[in-house]
């Protein structure tokens, strides 16, 4: 599978299909930088959004919020995809550095 399209795999299901990529690819820079962005990013929006919805009071306030992030994290969601595709290695500015530095480690 030519890397690009990998790449872009890594952000189809979020966190899934970026742990899966994480297991499976080895050797590839670029597809495991953006299958540990997808992780982080979409891993961590799942976390947060599971925590704040049990927590009284906030989940009112979370979930007015969560309309207007969902629609950006889906808009998100399509540029990250679109960007791999395309073979460009875009960071989004913490998650990516992050992301980066995790990759350092493993």
């Amino acid at each position: 599978m030519p890397q690009n399209t990998a790449a872009a795999l890594t952000y189809l299901l979020g966190f899934v299909t970026g742990i899966l990529f994480l297991l499976i690819e080895k050797e590839n820079k670029f597809v495991r930088f953006h299958a540990m962005q997808s992780t982080i990013l979409f891993g961590g929006y799942f976390v947060l959004n599971w925590v704040l919805w049990f927590i009284p009071v906030v989940d009112v306030i979370w979930g007015l919020l969560s309309i207007p992030l969902g629609l950006l994290l889906l808009i998100l969601w399509f540029y990250l995809m679109y960007q791999a595709y395309r073979g460009v290695e875009y960071k989004l500015p913490v998650v990516g550095d992050f992301a980066a530095r995790q990759l350092g480690k493993i």
